[in-house]
């Protein structure tokens, strides 16, 4: 009489899609001290052998995420061989999905693992941006794969944002005349910088109506046309200095900026 349970929780991946629906299982049944034994990353014939002898030895349950046909023919037969209860979490469901929609499977382990890493660098890419928007930290400037530049109001934190989502670590630098740009900005590559130019008119009236938002008077200097041909004045001289991109966003919405921006950056790539 075995004195607990044991399932040998067996995948040509990592084997966590596997256990979790083990453990949902087994989470059922009140005081149950079950041992689930992983065996991540099978390849070959010979660990299927030595899991089926294992649990033979203890009267093992198996449950199995294998998505090479053969492998699942395998382990079948020798679960059924030495009869052992061997479960297939997602082979019923892949010959169904193929023979009901005509469509050819992989036959590729990991690509659920290869989702989730995409995930986590759309997850990274925005803490990215957070954490090195309006100039914060000039440390990301160096760290970055794009580094915006540009005057209040030209979208630099919506447009750091949007490229996030396609995962890409962005950071950006306010200009204000008074205040010397971080001296990263003249040494990361002109090719990952773009600049954010904007007509004075247009301009104006962004900030004209965020001053009213905000509650304040909007004759306020901020958003005097000539307080804003300074600062465009100003954000030229930065521009040509550090010779990157210069891209007009006065009647662009963001993703046709974020197009714009992306298309570049992958030509100076290739």
């Amino acid at each position: 009489m075995v004195k607990e349970p044991i399932i040998y929780v067996v995948s040509d991946s990592v084997g966590e899609t596997a256990e979790l629906v083990t453990k949902a299982a087994i989470s059922q049944f009140h005081g149950s001290n079950t041992v689930i034994k992983r065996f991540p990353y099978v390849e070959d014939l010979e660990h299927i052998d030595e899991v089926i002898s294992l649990a033979k030895l203890n009267q093992g349950l198996i449950v199995y995420t294998l998505v090479k046909p053969e492998m699942r023919a395998y382990i079948k037969e020798q679960a059924d061989k030495e009869e052992l209860y061997a479960f297939d979490i997602i082979g019923p469901l892949m010959d169904r999905y193929q023979s009901s929609y005509q469509k050819q499977p992989l036959f590729e382990p990991g690509t659920v693992r290869k989702l989730d890493d995409d995930y986590f660098k759309k997850v990274e890419a925005i803490e990215f941006a957070v954490k090195y928007d309006d100039g914060r930290d000039p440390r990301g400037i160096l760290r970055a794969d794009i580094v915006l530049v540009g005057v209040s109001r030209t979208s630099k934190t919506p447009l750091s944002q949007y490229l996030a989502l396609k995962r890409i670590k962005v950071a950006n630098v306010p200009l204000v005349p008074e205040v010397d740009p971080p001296e990263e900005l003249f040494l990361v590559s002109p090719k990952k910088c773009f600049g954010l130019k904007i007509s004075p008119e247009k301009l104006n009236t962004i900030r004209r109506e965020r001053l009213k938002s905000l509650g304040l008077n909007d004759q306020a200097s901020y958003a005097n046309i000539k307080r804003i041909e300074d600062e465009l004045e100003y954000f030229e001289k930065i521009t040509d200095r550090i010779g990157c991109h210069v891209i007009d966003v006065t009647n662009k919405a963001v993703e046709e900026t974020a197009n714009v921006i992306t298309n570049i950056y992958n030509k100076s790539n290739d």
